[in-house]
């Protein structure tokens, strides 16, 4: 067993005995990162730590009437949600490996992933992924290697954080990126359509695309088909309640974020991500299966299947390394769609979209507002131009209680005027009447 230095003394006396000091431990940190006055206060009790955190999150305006959307939205969530949630056996349940002990939880991701492949239209869903970006890169390296091919064409309206994931989580990969401008809001179907070729392993796209228009993949699928590709879409599911399914389009992997799915927005997570895809890629598939079975007696039964990960088989074997149990935040969505059903999602979505169409007809009707683009086809966002830059309205509106909207100069050049905006079935007549008259009163 060896041996632990625990007091200051054995410290010294080990590092004696190997002719080193405690600073040529740190000798290859360069000299101008080293810290070493930290000149710490005072512990305090945990009455006083309670009381200087409260102090500190009272400055945060939580109050604020939410238009922002982006990928990450401001649902109601029934209070049941929380009631199934936070029961012991589920909350403080970890990955299933044992399933004579863990047959609730196996149920739970086995009922989650019928749903997902209810609401995608697709043949077989896995038991969640970490969050949707990583769902896209996990998407892509599973196309890769289905096809064994490197080229990856991504529409440029696809989420901007899941592009700069992408090449992150990709940068030390030998992968040939492609991507193509949109044309009008939407994808510039021409160039994609001239880009697909022999060497191409997918096609990435999202629908509602980040400015929250909608469109229909099934030509740009059949061509990725015809060489061999695969067609990859990201979609936001609450859209699914009324849009025409990815499965119907014809893509091949369905991914998404499923924040949505009763999920508050939490500050960025945790988050859930949602893969679905055709039942003859299975097992290309990351991540784990729950899959119903029968026991010996011939009794129902749930257990983990195809668990490709590296935590199971040989590392260079592995389809992936998703290792954190995501089953809390499945078991949210599934609650979530449970309480809502069919019915319920479908009104929810129309609620959604009656009120953006009702907020865009508003903003637009502002002198010095217009549309950014000519399509009028959108989910629950759309874009507005406005007469200055748009982080400056957005913080002028902040101050009479509104969060605004999502500024798009942060991310594409020329549109610093530009500003995404965000309506769920949360906001009212009313408060959207407020939001356009706030507006109207700073410009």
């Amino acid at each position: 067993m060896p041996f632990i230095p625990n007091t200051e003394e054995q410290r010294k006396q080990m590092l004696a005995d190997i002719g080193l000091t405690m600073n040529d431990l740190f000798s290859d940190i360069p000299a101008d990162l080293r810290y070493s006055d930290f000149n710490l206060p005072g512990g305090l009790s945990e009455q006083q730590v309670r009381n200087r955190l409260a102090e500190i999150a009272a400055k945060n305006s939580i109050n604020l009437t939410c238009f922002l959307g982006g990928g990450v939205y401001d649902h109601f969530i029934p209070a049941a949600v929380y009631s199934v949630i936070s029961r012991s056996e589920f909350y403080t349940a970890y990955t299933p490996y044992q399933p004579e002990l863990s047959q609730g939880t196996l149920q739970a991701i086995y009922e989650f992933q019928s749903m997902i492949c209810r609401l995608t239209d697709m043949e077989v869903s896995n038991a969640s992924l970490y969050d949707g970006g990583t769902a896209i890169y996990e998407a892509m390296m599973m196309a890769m290697r289905i096809t064994r091919r490197n080229k990856i064409i991504i529409d440029e309206t696809v989420n901007p954080i899941y592009r700069t994931m992408l090449k992150s989580y990709s940068i030390n990969l030998e992968i040939e990126f492609v991507q193509i401008p949109c044309l009008g809001g939407l994808v510039n179907r021409e160039q994609i359509l001239e880009k697909i070729d022999s060497k191409t392993a997918a096609v990435i796209v999202q629908n509602p695309n980040f400015f929250g228009c909608i469109d229909d993949f099934s030509d740009i699928a059949q061509a990725a088909h015809k060489t061999g590709a695969l067609l990859i879409m990201s979609c936001y599911p609450i859209s699914l309640g009324i849009l025409k399914t990815p499965g119907s389009m014809g893509a091949d992997i369905v991914v998404g974020e499923g924040q949505s799915l009763g999920m508050p927005m939490n500050f960025g997570g945790p988050y859930l991500g949602f893969m679905a895809t055709r039942m003859k890629y299975v097992r290309k598939m990351p991540g784990r299966i729950s899959g119903q079975t029968v026991d010996r007696e011939g009794r129902r039964a749930f257990v983990l299947t195809l668990q490709a990960r590296e935590q199971h088989i040989r590392r260079d074997k592995a389809t992936s390394n998703i290792c954190s149990n995501e089953a809390l935040c499945a078991l949210t969505a599934l609650v979530y769609l449970s309480l809502l059903g069919k019915e319920g999602l479908k009104k929810t979505a129309q609620l959604c979209a009656d009120k953006a169409s009702y907020a865009y007809q508003r903003l637009t009707a502002i002198r010095g507002v217009k549309a950014r683009f000519e399509s009028k086809w959108f989910f629950n966002e759309f874009v507005i131009d406005l007469p200055c830059e748009a982080d400056e309205v957005i913080n002028k509106l902040v101050e009479k209680g509104f969060a605004a909207g999502f500024p798009l100069g942060r991310y594409y050049s020329g549109m610093e005027n530009s500003l995404l905006v965000c309506v769920t079935e949360k906001r009212t007549k009313e408060q959207i009447d407020m939001f356009a008259e706030a507006l109207e009163s700073i410009l």
